[in-house]
């Protein structure tokens, strides 16, 4: 992923309103971020724990989600998979994060959700580049490069379900 600017990463939004795209807290770490190991840039919300932001490439330009985690999931599972990039973590590791739906729909409170690295460290997990806390990624046959196209594929098709 090329490195974003503030620019870019505001504008991307397809979510929120602009005024919403505007108020959210950008990470102070861009100009530190792995952007050549990132198939999207995601954070959580230091302001607003409940909240989380992806932004990746597409074919068609740059596409930004907000992301919410569903109230009273403090404790989830003793182990769980992402549903992304398919890393295995203990405790709080994996998350459902919720997104409303572009447009109309999201506009009349309809959403998606999808069960997230809680961290939002797909990539680095995928291409070995972060330790798991607590937890594992199953041994594969496939080549990293397979692995990071599968976990595209995936947020690929969670992001066609915010057009729908």
């Amino acid at each position: 992923m090329k490195p974003l600017t503030e620019q870019d990463i505001r504008t991307s939004f397809i979510n929120c309103s602009k005024g919403e795209a505007k108020r959210i807290s950008l990470p102070r770490d861009l100009d530190r971020r792995p952007w050549d190991d990132l198939d999207f840039l995601g954070w959580r919300d230091p302001g607003a724990p409940d909240r989380s932001y992806l932004v990746t490439e597409r074919a068609d330009g740059l596409v930004g989600v907000t992301l919410r985690f569903p109230s009273g999931q403090r404790g989830f599972l003793h182990r769980s998979m992402c549903s992304l990039c398919l890393t295995t973590h203990r405790g709080n590791g994996v998350s459902l994060m919720t997104a409303r739906k572009a447009g109309a729909a999201g506009r009349e409170g309809n959403s998606v959700g999808v069960y997230m690295c809680a961290d939002l460290a797909c990539s680095l997990y995928v291409r070995g580049k972060k330790a798991l806390d607590s937890g594992s990624r199953f041994e594969e046959s496939l080549t990293t490069e397979e692995q990071i196209a599968r976990t595209v594929g995936h947020l690929s098709a969670f992001l066609e379900k915010l057009y729908a």
